[in-house]
């Protein structure tokens, strides 16, 4: 079933289970799963536009995959709450002791990369590219003087609003497997997104994370994380190439990237500017049909309604809710 701006649902209709009964996680109700299934792009964790069972407050929810690090994944997410920068979507509300893990934050309409492409119909303009990884790159440079690392960072990570990209999937490359144990071929974790030192076992690290931005803004310009070099587009061909050097040393820092794919040089880039991504993510820097679809999605969610059997229990209403 195609919903929600290029969403399958991969586990019934309207998050329901097998039997037909509402899925409940925490105090929500799922309403659809955000990403589609066809995509041959793997995503870290399973997503879904969710509701509290009062009607009163929609959300993105997270559950890690089968067999990822449980407690590693809500490690990850309260770490995310520390995560600043334009494209900063850290969890708000997390499992509570007991409950199986799952992590939260306010939902707006928004669709993962891969998505997007779809949607388009092919690699993405080059106007999105930028504003893509200048907001991206701004927001590693942050999260980096923090001394945190992002480790996950790949095209269904990053999430697509009308306002600018969102980061989800928070330390996926931890949660798939603890540091020592090699991560290639591991569920979720997308091999061109995957820094080589990280998918031998290495220590996550910032400049890993620059390449894994190197690898998303390939896929967004050509539909592929590792293309040719001659197959990326002029205009991201040197910057993309040095992202994706084997050797870690030679990635640029973030605040070259933000340079580079802002285009501003000289005087203007010794003289600094904050937020660079503000001028590039004005209207327009999204394709009309990505802006369709994120209004499909938009309409759709605020039209889905919460099932009698997921409503709270009261005195005038004594459903039990579903398991």
């Amino acid at each position: 079933m195609h919903t929600t701006g290029g969403a399958t649902d991969v586990e019934g209709a309207r998050g329901q289970d097998r039997a037909g009964r509402s899925r409940h996680v925490g105090p929500y109700v799922l309403i659809t799963p955000l990403d589609d299934t066809r995509t041959t792009i793997p995503v870290p964790e399973r997503r879904y536009i969710a509701r509290s069972a009062d009607g009163r407050h929609t959300v993105l929810l997270s559950l890690p995959l089968p067999g990822a690090d449980a407690q590693r994944f809500l490690t990850e997410a309260e770490a995310s709450r520390y995560l600043l920068g334009p494209c900063a979507a850290p969890a708000t509300a997390l499992a509570g002791p007991g409950e199986p893990a799952w992590h939260a934050c306010p939902y707006r309409p928004a669709l993962p990369l891969p998505t997007a492409l779809a949607v388009h119909g092919g690699p993405l303009p080059e106007r999105t590219v930028r504003a893509l990884g200048v907001a991206l790159a701004e927001t590693l440079a942050v999260l980096h003087g923090q001394g945190l690392t992002f480790a996950g960072l790949s095209p269904s990570a990053v999430l697509l609003a009308a306002d600018g990209p969102r980061l989800s999937c928070f330390g996926a490359v931890r949660a798939a497997a603890p540091d020592g144990m090699s991560r290639s071929g591991l569920p979720g974790l997308e091999a061109g997104s995957l820094p080589p030192e990280q998918a031998s076992g290495g220590r996550p690290r910032p400049l890993g994370d620059v390449y894994a931005l190197g690898a998303t803004l390939a896929y967004a310009a050509t539909g592929y994380t590792t293309p040719e070099r001659d197959g990326l587009p002029a205009a991201f061909r040197s910057v993309v190439a040095r992202c994706l050097s084997r050797d870690p040393s030679a990635h640029p820092q973030p605040a070259e990237l933000i340079d580079d794919l802002s285009g501003v040089t000289g005087a203007e880039a010794e003289a600094g500017s904050e937020d660079r991504s503000t001028s590039l993510l004005t209207p327009g820097w999204l394709p009309g049909r990505v802006v369709a679809a994120l209004a499909h999605q938009s309409a759709a969610v605020l039209m889905a309604d919460i099932p009698v059997e997921a409503r709270p229990t009261s005195p005038t209403n004594p459903v039990s809710h579903s398991d």
